[in-house]
């Protein structure tokens, strides 16, 4: 009776965990989503909507296009081309993307981090430098110098970078561990935000005059 009782209590204990496992917020897959009770005027669901399974079509799970190079011709010499769940509606609620990465000779993919996703880079082409910095109050620097076939991967959420250190085109694919998994460039982010930032508070911030301040936000 009493083994009755203990797998009776301990299939009680894994029923309430099991409870709690499943019991939590999904991650966010967009920078916010504001509540609404008016249903009829929702936009989006965490992610995207779903289309009827029975209407599914090879489409819905199919990119062409990697191959083709991006535009390098700007000024941080570098092109995104995102394969996310808006150019690739089959990824929705896979939790995972992919991107194409073009850099000129001595182009840069700047410093910026994913606020949902986690990344894994795979160097096609050229040579890399690549690294990033781990949170406050230590903000270590971890670095390597990339060639084809080697591979790195950057925490979800830390800030990262890749810059073509050679005098020819680079060429790399990355993962993301998230159908959306969104970028923050910081330059961009700090010093070209709409509206500005007070230019008191980035003075502040980076310890530098007034006038330099503005000039950089001139620039963004």
């Amino acid at each position: 009776m009493k083994g009755i009782q203990s797998i009776l209590i301990a299939f009680s204990l894994l029923t309430f965990a099991c409870s709690l496992a499943s019991a939590y917020d999904p991650s966010p897959l967009q920078d916010f989503c504001v509540a609404i009770n008016d249903i009829k005027n929702g936009v989006f669901v965490n992610g995207k909507f779903c289309k009827d399974p029975k209407l599914a079509v090879a489409e819905d799970f199919f990119f062409s296009g990697l191959n083709k190079p991006g535009n390098t011709s700007n000024p941080v010499g570098s092109n995104v081309t995102m394969v996310n769940v808006d150019v690739l509606p089959g990824l929705n609620t896979l939790g995972i993307s992919l991107v194409r990465i073009d850099y000129a000779p001595y182009g840069v993919n700047p410093p910026h981090t994913h606020p949902r996703g986690s990344e894994i880079l795979l160097v096609v082409q050229g040579t890399l430098y690549v690294g990033f910095v781990t949170s406050n109050p230590d903000n270590r620097l971890f670095t390597k110098i990339l060639n084809p076939g080697d591979i790195f991967v950057f925490p979800i959420g830390m800030i990262h970078f890749q810059f073509n250190i050679g005098k020819t085109e680079a060429v790399a694919i990355a993962g993301l561990s998230s159908q959306n998994a969104g970028v923050i460039t910081i330059a961009n982010a700090v010093f070209g935000s709409n509206p500005p930032i007070n230019p008191d508070v980035l003075t502040k911030a980076f310890q530098l005059n007034k006038n330099t301040i503005k000039y950089l936000q001139s620039r963004f």
